[in-house]
């Protein structure tokens, strides 16, 4: 699939599907097909392979080539299944356009087109809009980033503050310390993709300010980059303090389904232990033996019972002095 951009009256318009690729700014290639590949290299433009886009190598995800910069980021979206996934996307920026490839939709992509002209430098040109466009990738990042320091903030809540049910012995307990349990260990799998996405994004900043100089616009970009790749150091520190929470708060769940559990097993060997006298005496008193008076008596059945009750009240009156129950 592939979209193409060309500016007007200061905003981005969408091309039609039967328009000159040549004149657009901005091609947006999703998945790209053969036929759509070869429409770009007819434009001069080389399109990588999604293999291409994964190698982690500095040499493979930033370099120049037939005077275009290639620049290949790692950003959290979602795939054509709908299942959420880190992937690279492409930016292949010349002095005429801007081409991204991609094969999945980070939200950035979908929400820049209604908005560019609103980005610190506008989308006048090829270079102000890959600068526009970071500029919403790093904004989304910092958004997703919110989300979970909320989404944290009321899950250790629950936790720590034991508001009603949780904390206390209790299958509904239970059920909400593993739900809170599965709460957070998705936001810790966003987070790693978060910041896997902003330490790509500074090295694509810290490629762009290094050859900004040889652009037209070099003075203007400069300044921008620079607050950009401080905002992204900014973001990272506060993803470290995220995951340093969520690390304390997967501490904290597990402790408290691990008192759960406890209680659990005291409670059982509270049982066990008010059970065990009574079974010894019954025991006893199975054993057969021939020369057993109580089994002639008539009180000797009612002994047994008195003695199995006795034992099981002097047991759990012991507990209860010891502040086991």
């Amino acid at each position: 699939m592939l979209y193409g951009y060309v500016t007007r009256d200061g905003r981005i318009a969408q091309l039609k599907r039967d328009a000159d690729l040549a004149e657009a700014i901005w091609i947006d290639m999703i998945q790209p097909t053969d036929a759509e590949i070869a429409c770009l290299r007819d434009l001069g433009v080389a399109v990588p392979s999604l293999a291409d886009m994964e190698e982690i190598e500095i040499s493979n995800r930033l370099y120049r080539e037939n005077g275009m910069e290639y620049m290949t980021a790692v950003l959290p979206g979602d795939r054509a299944d709908g299942i959420r996934a880190a992937m690279p996307v492409t930016f292949i920026l010349s002095e005429k356009r801007l081409v991204t490839v991609r094969h999945h939709s980070p939200r950035p992509f979908l929400t820049f087109p209604e908005r560019a002209e609103r980005s610190t430098l506008g989308c006048s040109n090829a270079d102000r809009l890959f600068v526009g466009l970071l500029e919403e990738i790093i904004a989304r990042l910092a958004d997703i980033l919110e989300a979970s320091g909320r989404l944290l903030d009321e899950t250790s809540g629950a936790v720590f503050e034991r508001r009603t049910g949780m904390g206390q012995a209790g299958k509904g307990s239970a059920e909400r310390l593993q739900q809170a349990l599965r709460v957070v260990g998705r936001e810790a799998e966003l987070m790693a993709r978060v910041r896997l996405g902003l330490l790509s994004i500074e090295r694509i900043l810290a490629f762009s300010l290094a050859t900004a100089t040889e652009r037209r616009e070099g003075n203007k970009l400069r300044p921008v980059i620079k607050a950009q790749l401080r905002d992204v150091q900014a973001l990272e520190v506060h993803a470290d303090f995220l995951s340093s929470r969520v690390s304390l708060t997967v501490d904290t769940i597990l402790g408290m389904i691990n008192l759960e559990q406890n209680n659990t097993v005291r409670i059982l060997s509270v049982i066990a232990a008010l059970f065990l006298p009574p079974t010894l005496i019954a025991s006893m008193y199975g054993m057969n033996f021939a020369n057993m008076p109580e089994l002639d008596k008539s009180w000797g059945y009612p002994m047994a019972l008195g003695l199995m009750l006795g034992t099981s009240v002097a047991t759990w009156l012991f507990l209860r002095w010891k502040n086991w129950l």
